[in-house]
């Protein structure tokens, strides 16, 4: 039984990639695109209201900037393979700083999807993004 799971190694980690860079693209995507878009108004807007609240937080402003492009890009990388370990690296420290700066006054309930997403960002940086993936065909990894 271990030597035919031993073979699917490779689909797990795809699939963690698929989840760690979906759940990243889809929750930085309004941090960093606008409402409506980018059709009108402040193309930045998004990531000035999200830098705001990451300011309300006691941290410097520029880090709302770092965290939104970290979730949003670095989504985009893990999903597609590229430089996965160093966009697995920046998503662990995103998480691990929304569990110690804003999840951690919910408790383990409120924290838990943030701790998730942690523990695959910490595998894909350890691990690597696996055979399926951009990186192994440009020789990256």
């Amino acid at each position: 039984m271990s030597k035919s799971l031993n073979n699917l190694q490779p689909w797990g980690a795809f699939f963690l990639r698929l989840v760690l860079g979906a759940a990243m693209v889809y929750h930085g995507y309004s941090k960093v695109i606008p409402a409506g878009g980018f059709h009108g108004g402040n193309a930045f807007s998004a990531i000035e209201r999200h830098s705001r609240f990451v300011a309300s937080l006691g941290l410097p402003y520029w880090m709302g900037i770092v965290s939104a492009l970290t979730e949003f890009l670095g989504g985009l990388l893990i999903l597609s393979g590229l430089f996965t370990r160093f966009a697995a690296l920046l998503v662990a420290i995103n998480m691990l700083l929304a569990v110690l700066m804003v999840n951690r006054h919910h408790g383990y309930a409120g924290s838990e999807y943030s701790l998730a997403l942690l523990a695959i960002a910490l595998m894909l940086a350890f691990y690597g993004a696996g055979v399926y993936a951009l990186d192994r065909r440009l020789g990256f990894a």
